[in-house]
């Protein structure tokens, strides 16, 4: 997608930085259009990208080519490990999941604010994030180290740095999550559910991340479960929040049905119901392994205790599964279902994306579609090899719907583009094209040229990409690498290919 003007209905769609009530028409603006697999076997082939072969480009800010992107594409990098943040703490690592949960327009200048995961377990007491609000405070096991996850939020002027804030500290492992439809970001915890620090605060949980960092609490969401959370995704029909595991071989499928509703910030906190996956007419149906256009049908059992310790898992089945999270061992019992290693979420036009990361005859990934109306959920790619698709993570859907993965499954070095892990986009055939390679290999020279950390230095190519998603007109993509930690923003001709931006034809 090249520049462009906004148009005065979109103009008129967002309605402020501060309201964070733009994010739902990033599900308005059309479905997706229908994907039939052309694999007779049932699974995804590789295809050539409609947006042309990649090639080392240089960034706009530091000058190094620390990107692989097609013809037309520029970007410029922000909020690296160990750049200052507004507080005068060095940024923290670990950059994961990422969201806009605020947007406004001043003139022809579109301004966000993401939030941005920080997957870090504990760290030296110094390193803890410095935000105003801290979780946990304890320490490991008696040791001196202290949780050291949470979020930053990040603020950009037509994709150009304004600057980066913390806003939640005390959490461990903040790998994904979602926004919201009212506008904030709901970071999700995963580590072990019994992981307590000294200070007897249990992980596991989610919280919910506002735009004004000031006004973010450190309060989990204990009904929404403790458990290895992923990512979440929300109905904004019925304010239902939908929400992935990742514990591998005994992964549920969640919602968590809030009491109060319509949802605004801090309604989910006012209490709900979770509940668990179940495949209708199938007891402990196994997701794993499925090919293109298999579909089942969901129904959803109770989860009557949310907070419930690990334990052994029995289903209905006879099937026995040994420490699971509580929630799991609720919903097995009951006969739920399973996915192999639930990662990304993303929500549009009345349907949720799943990624299930390891899931598939070949475990390197499935997408499935959830279509919310009709609770009926439909693989849309299965990828048969890691030169297709390398263990998807994180997934995003841009304003015209395109279906972009984040691979986390080590370099792929049988592409004709060198190492380099992806960012893979979905064609409407539902085929897969390589949009994207992490080309990170700096020399200490020229990471102390650009002023940044020494520890940055190396061959980081086979570090995962996180956190895609698109500003709401669809013209930047940000992204991160999560080492040694930097975050970008795409630029280019997106018309070319599916990741367009549908309504403005940019």
């Amino acid at each position: 997608m090249t520049d462009h003007n906004i148009s005065g209905k979109r103009r008129n769609l967002l309605k402020g930085l501060a309201g964070a009530h733009a994010l739902p028409f990033i599900g308005a603006l059309g479905a997706l259009q229908a994907r039939q697999a052309h694999a007779a076997d049932g699974v995804t082939a590789l295809v050539e990208s409609p947006y042309g072969p990649i090639a080392p480009t240089n960034d706009m800010t530091t000058g190094l080519p620390l990107l692989q992107l097609p013809p037309g594409f520029t970007y410029k990098s922000y909020g690296w490990r160990g750049d200052l943040m507004g507080n005068g703490q060095p940024c923290p690592g670990g950059h994961d999941g990422m969201g806009v949960i605020a947007a406004g327009s001043r003139g022809n200048r579109v301004e966000v604010v993401l939030v941005r995961n920080h997957e870090i377990g504990f760290v030296a007491p110094e390193s803890v994030i410095d935000a105003p609000a801290v979780y946990d405070r304890g320490t490991n096991s008696g040791l001196v180290n202290k949780p050291g996850g949470g979020t930053t939020n990040l603020a950009f002027r037509d994709g150009k740095w304004v600057g980066m804030t913390p806003s939640l500290g005390g959490t461990q492992g903040n790998c994904a999550g979602g926004v919201t439809p009212w506008g904030t970001w709901l970071t999700c915890e995963e580590v072990s559910s019994d992981a307590a620090s000294s200070a007897g605060n249990m992980h596991g949980y989610v919280f919910e991340v506002r735009a004004d960092p000031s006004s973010t609490s450190a309060r989990p969401i204990v009904g929404m479960g403790r458990f290895g959370h992923e990512a979440a995704a929300v109905d904004p029909a019925t304010s239902i929040v939908y929400m992935t595991e990742d514990s591998s071989g005994k992964s549920g499928f969640y919602r968590y049905v809030p009491r109060v509703t319509p949802g605004a910030p801090g309604t989910l906190a006012q209490g709900g119901t979770l509940q668990m996956a179940r495949v209708k007419g199938m007891s402990n149906a196994n997701l794993a392994t499925v090919s293109v256009d298999q579909q089942y049908e969901l129904e959803w059992v109770t989860i009557a205790n949310p907070d419930q310790a690990r334990g052994t898992a029995t289903g209905l089945n006879g099937q026995v599964i040994t420490n699971a999270a509580g929630p799991f061992v609720q919903g097995w019992a009951q006969g739920a279902a399973r996915m192999n290693r639930g990662e990304g979420m993303w929500y549009y036009q009345g349907r949720i994306y799943v990624m299930d990361t390891s899931g598939g005859s070949a475990s390197r990934g499935t997408v499935w579609e959830l279509d919310l109306a009709r609770q009926r959920i439909t693989c849309i790619y299965s990828s048969p090899g890691a030169l297709v698709g390398n263990m998807g993570d994180n997934l995003t859907v841009s304003p015209g719907g395109g279906l972009l993965l984040c691979e986390d499954g080590g370099a792929e070095t049988g592409d004709r583009f060198g190492i380099g892990q992806r960012l893979m986009g979905l064609t409407d055939a539902g085929d897969a094209y390589i949009f994207a390679k992490n080309n990170v290999n700096l020399t200490a020279e020229q990471v102390a040229a650009a002023g940044k950390v020494a520890s940055a230095a190396g061959d980081n190519r086979t570090r995962e990409f996180c956190g895609a998603c698109f500003d709401p007109t669809g013209r930047f993509l940000f992204v991160n690498i999560q080492t040694p930690g930097i975050t970008f923003a795409i630029t280019g001709p997106w018309a070319k290919g599916p990741l367009h931006s549908r309504g403005n034809g940019a």
